[in-house]
C-alpha cells in the first residue's frame, strides 16, 4: 500500500499528557514511550497545547541550569533521543506542564497529502502535526514518521538485495 494520506503514516492512538503534570513527570512520561513531545490536556480532556523536550530544555535554560549532557540550546529537539532527558537536571519539580508547553498547535486532516504535511512542517518549523477527523484528534505525524516514509524504498531495496538468489 502506498503511503499517500496523513492517515497512512500517522501514529495512533496519540500519546497525551494533562496539563497539571509536573515537568519531571512529563519527562519520565517523554523517555518511557521514547517520544519527542505530546499533545496537551485539560481537566476535562479538552487539547489546550503541545509540549516537547524542547520546552523542557528551554525551560531549564532559562533557569541558568545546564544539562551534563550539553544539549542547552533552542533547536537540538530534532538531534536528541528522548532518553537524554535522563541526564537533564530539572530545577524546579513543582512547574507543571502548563507552565511550559505551547498554547498553540497544529492540525490537519486525515487526507491530507504527505507532500503537503512535508510542505507544511517545513514552512512552519514544525516538528509534529495534529490528525484530525470530523474535528477529533485520530492521530499525530511527526517529522520522524515523514523520514522513515522516505527511507521504507532504501529499506525494502536492501531487503530484495540479501533475499538468496539476487
Amino acid at each position: 500500500m502506498t503511503k499517500n494520506f496523513a492517515r497512512d503514516v500517522m501514529v495512533s492512538p496519540v500519546l497525551t499528557i494533562r496539563e497539571d503534570s509536573t515537568v519531571p513527570e512529563l519527562a519520565t512520561f517523554l523517555t518511557e514511550n521514547s517520544i519527542s513531545g505530546a499533545p496537551v490536556l485539560d481537566s476535562r480532556g479538552k487539547l489546550v497545547g503541545v509540549v516537547s523536550v524542547t520546552d523542557i530544555a528551554e525551560d531549564e535554560t532559562s533557569s541558568s541550569l545546564r544539562s551534563e549532557s550539553g544539549l542547552h540550546s533552542h533547536g537540538w529537539e530534532g538531534r536528541m533521543n528522548p532518553e537524554d532527558l535522563k541526564d537533564l537536571r530539572i530545577s524546579d519539580g513543582a512547574r507543571q506542564v502548563r507552565d511550559i508547553m505551547t498554547p498553540t498547535f497544529f492540525t490537519i486532516p486525515d487526507d491530507t497529502p504527505v507532500p503537503e504535511i512535508a510542505k507544511t512542517m517545513v514552512a512552519g518549523r514544525i516538528h509534529r502535526l495534529l490528525v484530525t477527523q470530523n474535528r477529533q484528534v485520530i492521530g499525530i505525524v511527526s517529522a520522524l514518521d515523514l523520514l522513515k516514509l522516505l527511507m521504507a524504498p532504501a529499506r525494502a531495496a536492501r531487503k530484495s538485495a540479501k533475499k538468496p538468489g539476487n
